[in-house]
């Protein structure tokens, strides 16, 4: 298992800025594993101790960690800690919303084209 000695780096969360400090963490997180700087399988800091480094209180880096889970990108796993999950993993949970938005289009009366297209409104608002 990797771990990630360059994370966060230098990055910080802009104290001053009216996004949550645990949803800047949430975000920079997201984007580093998308854009690769955090492969699959890279251990996360401990929540202390990123929260150290962060001079953010452990529950900020707490909350963003259980978002992260929720949505698939990372697992926690015990003493090996918190780790970022394989693309597969983490789109499995996403097929599984797949089918439930699907399911409830259907029984609404919604067309194809309608429920994709609130998806892509929803997508974008996001």
């Amino acid at each position: 298992m990797k771990t990630a000695p360059e994370f966060p780096g230098g990055w910080k969360p802009n104290a001053a800025s009216t996004v949550a400090l645990f949803e800047q963490l949430r975000l920079r997180i997201i984007h580093l594993v998308d854009s690769g700087a955090l492969p699959a399988g890279t251990r996360l800091p401990a929540v202390r101790a990123l929260a150290e480094r962060l001079d953010v209180a452990p529950h900020t880096v707490a909350r963003a960690y259980k978002e992260l889970e929720t949505a698939g990108i990372v697992a926690t796993r015990g003493r090996n800690g918190t780790v970022v999950c394989a693309r597969d993993e983490r789109l499995s949970g996403l097929s599984a919303a797949a089918a439930a938005y699907a399911e409830a289009a259907k029984s609404q009366g919604a067309t194809f084209a309608e429920a994709v297209k609130l998806l892509a409104a929803a997508y974008d608002a996001g």
